[in-house]
């Protein structure tokens, strides 16, 4: 299965932009969908977006709709997130997720996905 590495975290303004990524490993990129989580200090992890294996269809969750997008590049192995107008409620360290599938579906709960990055911190001070 694939390993996934998240970059592109780090401390901005309120209102500003980060975009982060996250690269697999392995040739079969393309066969999962992949799906963005946080977690917060003492919260539970929550989902942000979730995309499916070619790309066409995504979903968000109502706190990031028209602010964050989700993309991939199965020729890269990565899948984006894009943040924009962030707030300091975005703050968490956000995780990207996999989970092998045969339909173009996407998933929205964490236990949907079996393989997890490391995570990488988002930091939005006001």
């Amino acid at each position: 299965q694939v390993q996934l590495v998240e970059s592109g975290g780090g401390l901005v303004q309120a209102g500003g932009s980060l975009r982060l990524s996250c690269t697999a490993s392995g040739r079969t990129f393309s066969s999962y969908a992949m799906g963005w989580f946080r977690q917060a200090p003492g919260k539970e992890r929550e989902f942000v977006a979730a995309i499916t294996r070619t790309g066409r269809n995504t979903l968000y969750a109502g706190s990031v709709k028209g602010r964050f997008t989700i993309s991939r590049d199965n020729a890269k192995n990565t899948v984006y997130l894009q943040m924009n107008s962030l707030n300091p409620e975005d703050t968490a360290v956000y995780f990207c997720a996999a989970r092998l599938t045969l339909g173009d579906l996407y998933y929205t709960s964490a236990p949907q996905y079996s393989v997890w990055g490391q995570g990488t911190q988002v930091t939005v001070s006001s």
